[in-house]
């Protein structure tokens, strides 16, 4: 009886690591058509941004677009970066346009201009990118709104913070805007996708255990 019952586990655990194996194949194929549409839409020409009331998807996020209007001064607030210009801070500034009012990631500014960004005021027009709010905070650190220390960019939780009524539920990255600061166009778009690894592991493993299970059977069978 106990032979049966480590017989059955094991063909479990085989099957179980070959399913783990075709879930990672799986994955692998959503990441790189994940990957192949979002580098169509970073390829592709700027269009309008929707209106603010419209809440967006994870398939919106990175599209191109352009926004006109007129900053809102005395609103900016500093969000803690890691960038290729190093440690900082992203300026966040409302953009009021004709279809309501934007968050716009106007860039980044290195620790030692926290707070002292040049100010953003006036008519604009800013080409960037979508992005989703990204509540919470940052790992293992949450967004302190009351000290004005920011994890992450938290659409909702900012507008709050600063008063600014009703916003877009998402945010614009801006786009390059030459050497002056905050410095745009600093969006990292990079995927992840170790899924094939995986996946052979996965299978490895079904494999040995097979082998490791047909050799011990032939040994009770002698």
């Amino acid at each position: 009886m106990k032979g049966v019952a480590a017989r059955a586990l094991t063909i479990a655990a085989i099957l179980g690591f070959v399913a783990l194996g075709i879930w990672q194949l799986e994955r692998r194929t959503w990441k790189l058509a994940l990957i192949e549409r979002v580098d169509a839409k970073l390829a592709a020409a700027p269009v309008a941004a929707p209106p603010a009331s419209k809440t967006l998807t994870e398939d919106d996020a990175y599209t191109r677009v352009v926004a006109s209007g007129r900053y809102l001064p005395g609103h900016d607030v500093y969000v803690q970066a890691l960038t290729a210009l190093g440690g900082g801070y992203w300026v966040m500034t409302p953009l009021d346009t004709a279809n309501g009012r934007i968050l716009i990631n106007r860039g980044f500014v290195p620790a030692d201009m926290r707070g002292r960004a040049p100010p953003a005021a006036g008519p604009a027009t800013v080409t960037g990118l979508i992005r989703l709010s990204e509540p919470g905070g940052g790992f293992l650190r949450s967004n302190d709104p009351a000290a004005g220390r920011w994890y992450s960019r938290d659409v909702a939780a900012i507008a709050a913070a600063q008063r600014l009524g009703a916003v877009a539920p998402w945010f614009i990255d801006a786009g390059p805007n030459g050497s002056d600061w905050p410095r745009g166009g600093l969006t990292v778009v990079a995927f992840r996708n170790a899924h094939l690894s995986y996946a052979l592991t996965w299978f490895a493993m079904a494999a040995l255990l097979a082998v490791l299970a047909w050799r011990a059977m032939r040994k009770r069978a002698r």
